[in-house]
């Protein structure tokens, strides 16, 4: 009898898809057969971590970046109609591959067009809200629109203070069928002696990434101490090269990833939420650089530095002594919440 369940991550930098990763392990853990479902660099990451898993190509949401991040969000609308082809197009996917792999459930991780009537279908977001400057509401209300249509919405978060999302994914009243799983990561913390005082760690899509990684590259020159520079480049072969005090990779595995943050003393990144949850669960201190124009990060590194958990910088204001500030701030809180799998996989259990 079919076990089969399609995991669904955007495309969108490299977070969506690696928070994939622990829930894809424990469907594997209880009996499922996990299908993986995306494209891009998302995809390749996970076929990556899971060669052994099938895999197949959804139709790319094309979200580019503006090169100045004060046009982002009218890059993002000028792209929309690609965005809605793609949602329509997954939608027609989705009723095929129902059929064609007996699925027995859908787990989507922010593809608004994966879905259907037939299976439940989870929604999984960190943003019950979402932020969009003077156009909050609209797009906030859109987006609970969506999830509607969804059996349920899964949010890596805690459900009360403290919490790492706070207005993002906490609403005051809502008629959505809402489960906090608590804070999603794929690495554990490990006691290892640090080998190098800073790990640079790199995502998101262009050319806001390679924008930062040559701006850090040039800045980093002046830093005395061991530092590993993960770029968050998924190519075909894994490229190591040092230069003086600084090991550059392109990408790493979960297990490699997961040695080096516990290997480093500080960490410098963006404020995307899979790495918060991941410096979380670490209890790592860290300093942000949010990526230009995402008001989700801006909101996120904001708040963290209010609440005296981590500084952060503007990617055209950041300066090398800025790491100075990380000691001052107490670092990411580890909120430890076990999650009921069990509970939570009944759903695709059926007859």
């Amino acid at each position: 009898m079919s076990k089969n369940i399609l995991v669904a991550p955007l495309n969108w930098g490299l977070g969506h898809a690696t928070r994939c990763i622990p829930i894809i392990r424990e469907l594997e853990s209880f009996g499922f057969t996990p299908i993986i479902a995306s494209d891009g660099v998302a995809l390749r990451i996970l076929q990556k971590e899971f060669p052994h898993l099938e895999s197949l190509e959804l139709p790319s949401y094309e979200i580019e970046y503006a090169k100045d991040g004060a046009d982002f969000k009218w890059k993002l609308i000028k792209n929309s109609p690609k965005m809605i082809q793609a949602i329509f197009e997954e939608k027609k996917l989705i009723k095929a591959l129902v059929k064609k792999y007996d699925l027995k459930g859908i787990i989507s991780d922010n593809r608004l067009g994966v879905h259907s009537k037939k299976v439940p279908s989870i929604f999984i977001t960190h943003q019950l809200n979402v932020l969009s400057g003077k156009t909050t509401w609209i797009s906030s209300k859109l987006h609970q629109y969506f999830i509607g249509k969804f059996t349920e919405c899964w949010i890596p978060d805690m459900k009360e203070q403290p919490n790492l999302t706070g207005k993002l994914g906490h609403l005051k009243n809502s008629d959505l069928s809402l489960k906090y799983l608590g804070p999603l990561s794929r690495l554990e913390k490990r006691n290892l002696s640090f080998t190098y005082e800073l790990m640079v760690i790199l995502s998101g899509p262009e050319p806001q990434r390679t924008m930062l990684e040559e701006k850090l590259m040039a800045e980093l020159q002046n830093y005395t101490g061991e530092i590993i520079f993960i770029k968050g480049k998924v190519e075909p072969e894994q490229k190591k090269e040092t230069v003086k005090n600084i090991t550059y990779y392109n990408f790493m595995t979960s297990s490699e990833i997961e040695t080096a943050f516990n290997e480093s003393e500080m960490v410098l990144c963006r404020s995307g939420y899979t790495t918060v949850m991941d410096l979380a669960k670490l209890e790592k201190k860290a300093f942000f650089i949010p990526t230009p124009g995402q008001f989700e990060q801006e909101y996120l590194a904001k708040r963290f530095k209010r609440n005296g958990i981590a500084p952060y910088a503007k990617q055209d204001e950041f300066r090398i002594e800025n790491l100075l500030e990380i000691p001052l701030y107490r670092g990411l809180p580890q909120l430890n919440e076990a999650v009921n799998w069990k509970q939570l996989f009944i759903l695709f259990e059926g007859e």
